[in-house]
């Protein structure tokens, strides 16, 4: 997430982040987190999963399409073929011996707004965002939280009439869906309670979120969160220090503007969600946006924002494909 102005305390405090071990911090032995469960995962059964309407019957599933490398989100949907999965949440969805095989119509939001109970963000996560900005890396990690009203999937996203200001600025974010209610996690844990990852988009108002000194509002507004198309299970990807490796790419109408890897995080996936759930209980559904890389518009010269029909684009690898939306003054 971008920030021009990171209050002193998180940017020259003495009380730096440590893994909660190095903290003296015990593990719960209850369900939240029990340190006898090593083999413990929140990976599901499947290795990606759309929700989407189907054109045979017109009906809302969830499945799993039949090309595992297809970029679902750029896709013709007509040619999207998936395997039905049984199961009423994506954590217990599960394919069926005798899946049927469905074509999408429309791609929808991979998760429901019901289903999302938090939504959690990471701001100024990104070294090269951090030099862009002229801030100094934060030493502690930056947190605030978007309603879940702000959750959309793949397609048009509306910008609200009060933030109509020409400073709606994008910011291409790798997600990261949590899979089981933890709390007290120890970093060498953390990914263990991940579920899937999928691309996001932390759509901001920058004169709004100027004008003030927390972000809450300026990225909460409704339809502020797309993310999409797929959600892909953690066991898709190799990690290296506590994150998937991917490269996280931002398009604005084809022309990219971000790409990182997620090696250039300040802090990796597994600090992130250990951090969180230190006397806090990380529900399942919840969802983290983990930070964006450098190339936001507030930093371009001339600055470059989101106007009504654009498209952007965020683009991340290892079949986590494409959320493309286009813009929509409401």
């Amino acid at each position: 997430m971008s920030a021009r102005i990171i209050p002193r305390l998180l940017t020259r405090s003495a009380f730096r982040y440590a893994p909660p071990r190095s903290l003296g911090i015990r593990t719960s032995s209850t369900a939240r987190h029990n340190s006898n469960m090593s083999t413990y995962s929140a990976a599901p059964s499947w290795s990606r999963l759309i929700r989407f309407i189907a054109q045979e019957d017109g009906q809302e599933h969830m499945g799993e399409p039949v090309d595992s490398d297809l970029d679902v989100g750029i896709a013709d949907p007509s040619s999207i073929q998936v395997h039905k999965l049984s199961g009423a949440h994506p954590w217990d969805a599960k394919k069926e011996s005798s899946s049927s095989t469905l074509t999408v119509k429309e791609l929808l939001c991979p998760l429901k707004k019901d289903e999302v109970n938090t939504i959690r963000c990471i701001g100024l996560n990104y070294k090269d965002h951090a030099e862009e900005a002229k801030i100094p890396l934060p030493e502690v990690i930056t947190l605030f939280h978007k309603p879940r009203t702000a959750l959309t999937g793949p397609g048009k996203v509306y910008i609200p009439k009060c933030v109509q200001d020409e400073s709606s600025d994008y910011e291409s974010e790798l997600c990261v869906v949590i899979g089981q209610d933890c709390k007290d996690v120890p970093e060498d844990r953390a990914l263990d309670y991940v579920l899937a990852y999928c691309s996001s988009n932390d759509i901001s108002s920058r004169k709004a979120q100027f004008a003030q000194s927390q972000w809450c509002r300026s990225k909460g507004f409704d339809w502020a969160c797309p993310i999409g198309p797929c959600l892909v299970s953690p066991a898709r990807f190799p990690k290296d220090k506590g994150s998937p490796i991917v490269q996280v790419t931002g398009k604005l109408n084809g022309k990219v503007r971000q790409s990182a890897p997620t090696s250039n995080l300040v802090f990796s996936v597994a600090q992130i969600v250990s951090f969180l759930s230190q006397g806090t209980t990380l529900e399942r559904g919840s969802i983290i946006l983990t930070g964006t890389p450098a190339g936001v518009g507030t930093f371009d010269k001339p600055m470059t924002y989101l106007k009504d029909g654009n498209v952007f684009e965020v683009e991340i690898s290892g079949g986590l494909g494409t959320l493309r939306n286009t813009i929509v003054y409401e």
